[in-house]
């Protein structure tokens, strides 16, 4: 049956960090969904199920280190709103031809770029 959404989705992504507890309350508390906490990794899930997998870090990451992957949103002045009114760390939105886009210090120092999703009302 074809209900209108891509066949396919990224699965999994994977981040380390140097403190694994900070990371997932981090994730969490912007609205990722809490699936698994063990010893020395977790796993959230965002939107359209795909998993985070944050795990122990074998080396320091360098302050201001681009994170591995973007977060998308469908209200980005709203998701600005929300992380800096929670103390994080925002830049500028860059207002783009196809993405409107700001930065967030993430954990461990990684760098998050933060887009607007453009999929407007298709199903995801």
């Amino acid at each position: 049956m074809d209900d209108g959404r891509p066949k396919l989705a990224v699965g999994h992504v994977s981040i380390e960090v140097e403190d694994v507890d900070e990371a997932y309350a981090f994730f969490v508390r912007h609205g990722m969904r809490d699936i698994f906490r063990g010893d020395n990794f977790g796993v959230l899930e965002l939107r359209g199920g795909t998993h985070l997998v944050v795990s122990s870090a074998r080396q320091a990451v360098e302050p201001g280190t681009e994170a591995p992957f973007d977060l998308m949103v469908d209200d980005i002045d709203a998701a600005h709103d929300d992380f800096t009114t929670a103390g994080v760390t925002a830049s500028d939105i860059r207002r783009g031809r196809i993405h409107d886009t700001f930065h967030i210090d993430g954990p461990s120092g990684y760098r998050f770029a933060v887009t607007s999703s453009h999929a407007g009302d298709r199903v995801v």
